[in-house]
């Protein structure tokens, strides 16, 4: 930095001894010290700070390129959604112009007649409740158990198919399709 070599330095410290003397130079070498520690910590904190406000500008420049795509993200499905729901609107449009004068004119011409083997409902009226399926078989009464610990598990009962309707049992009784 300042280009001292060792033959400067050595007249440096020649004179230092004769000016200031042998009493006080060890410390006045200890400030000497302390006062170049203090000033090479302050460069180094200077550093560092210039080097956080560098970043800090780099994060700012990319926080806000970030906020620009997003908005251009945002923008572009605004769009594409304003896109869709017109063309949804329009296919609306088009089915309503043209296919429900078609429908009420065949649902005009053709009558709505109930099944034969169906009775007929009124929707007013709640329909009965179906019977309940006979049970299948009957369960012996279990013997009560001696101790709480050794009392088994009793499976739920599964309930019988219909004739119209065979169950299909699983694995899980609580789980019995009909």
């Amino acid at each position: 930095m300042f280009d001292i070599g060792i033959s400067e330095i050595a007249v440096i410290m020649v004179v230092a001894l004769v000016v200031i003397g042998p009493e006080r130079l060890p410390k006045v070498a200890r400030t000497i010290g302390t006062l170049l520690g203090r000033a090479q910590r302050y460069v180094n904190d200077v550093k560092a700070e210039v080097n956080r406000e560098m970043e800090l500008d780099e994060l700012r420049k990319l926080q806000t390129q970030m906020q620009d795509a997003a908005r251009g993200v945002q923008e572009q499905v605004s769009t594409a959604g304003a896109e869709v729901q017109s063309a949804v609107h329009d296919m609306e449009k088009q089915l309503h112009d043209g296919v429900t004068p078609a429908l009420v004119a065949d649902a005009a011409a053709t009558p709505v007649v109930a099944p034969p083997s169906t009775p007929a409902w009124d929707p007013g009226v709640l329909p009965p409740p179906a019977p309940a399926p006979a049970p299948a078989f009957q369960a012996a009464p279990e013997p009560s158990p001696v101790s709480p610990a050794a009392a088994p598990a009793s499976a739920p009962a599964v309930p019988a198919p219909s004739a119209d309707r065979p169950a299909q049992i699983s694995l899980f009784p609580e789980q019995t399709i009909r």
